[in-house]
């Protein structure tokens, strides 16, 4: 496995997307490392546009860049905006690492999604499973782009030398997400319904499709820092995935999130909605054999997801 050491201490860090989950997280974990942590949202550039990243990205001079930004959102945001969604993220991807190059960056990491893989990939998906079949339909334009994202970091690896990796996170998850029932992702969205389910002493809640589809999870602080990880030992080419290497279904999940919050009301299955892919869990063997592992599980993930819910949106 290609391994480095690149030593952060002493290094201007810009962390695209800062107030966004994943990039909140990974600014929090920067904290505990001898840096200078550099942000800038969208009042001061609007990263779609070309002018303005470069302008930013020579404004700040970093010597590395952590890619979070983003434009995302669960199956019914992606299949209802699918040109929001492969417009902005591939403007993004092209714009910021362009400028980070010019702007003379030593590393760079770029953040995709496990949805970058084929619909019906051989599970547990490893890296290599890329462009090997068609994607699930209902999120292809976000996973065209991050695809377009690794790629674009591939190639300036290969033109200039320049030392860009790729991580793939799973479903990620913590404080932070996004709990609009009508753009959030599976987890937030269960945790909400259950916890209005409550107080509203409902006696059910609905959850899309037949609830077979598998899915993994990682808490957010864990991908945070398997992207410090990376950014201190890895430098090569392909991309790495970022997951838990376990997976549960979505009926699972649902049980799972009503014990959390308590609710005791019962399940009902909307079958008239999609499922999206069948399974789609990532090997954690590349990222393993480095050294890295999680430590938050799946439970206490999800308690300590509801706790911060409560604090800041119930």
């Amino acid at each position: 496995m290609p391994e480095g050491s690149y030593d952060l201490s002493g290094k201007r860090i810009f962390v695209a997307g800062h107030r966004g989950m994943v990039g909140s997280a990974i600014v929090r974990r920067l904290a505990s490392e001898n840096c200078e942590v550099l942000t800038a949202g969208r009042d001061r550039a609007d990263l779609r546009r070309q002018t303005e990243a470069e302008a930013l990205l020579r404004d700040l001079r970093p010597d590395v860049v952590f890619m979070a930004a983003a434009k995302v959102g669960g199956i019914l945001a992606n299949d209802t905006y699918p040109a929001d969604f492969l417009f902005d993220n591939l403007m993004i991807a092209a714009n910021v690492s362009k400028a980070a190059h010019e702007a003379g960056t030593e590393k760079f990491l770029f953040l995709g999604s496990s949805c970058i893989y084929p619909k019906l990939a051989p599970q547990p998906i490893e890296e290599e499973s890329l462009l090997t079949g068609p994607l699930e339909t209902t999120n292809e334009w976000y996973a065209v782009a991050k695809i377009a994202g690794i790629k674009i970091g591939q190639a300036f690896r290969r033109q200039y030398g320049w030392d860009f990796i790729s991580g793939m996170p799973t479903n990620l998850y913590g404080p932070g997400d996004n709990f609009d029932l009508a753009s959030s992702h599976v987890m937030p969205a269960l945790l909400r319904k259950a916890h209005e389910a409550k107080l509203a002493n409902a006696p059910s809640i609905t959850v899309w499709g037949t609830g077979t589809p598998r899915r993994e999870f990682l808490h957010v602080e864990d991908c945070a820092d398997a992207a410090v990880f990376l950014m201190q030992h890895y430098s090569d080419e392909m991309h790495v995935n970022i997951g838990s290497g376990t997976d549960l279904s979505i009926l699972e999940l649902t049980q799972l999130v009503c014990d959390v919050v308590g609710y005791r009301g019962e399940i009902i299955h909307d079958l008239t909605k999609p499922d999206g892919t069948p399974r789609k869990l990532m090997s954690a063997d590349r990222l393993r054999g480095m050294g890295w592992q999680p430590r938050i599980g799946l439970e206490d993930g999800v308690r300590r997801t509801y706790e911060w819910f409560q604090a800041h949106h119930a």
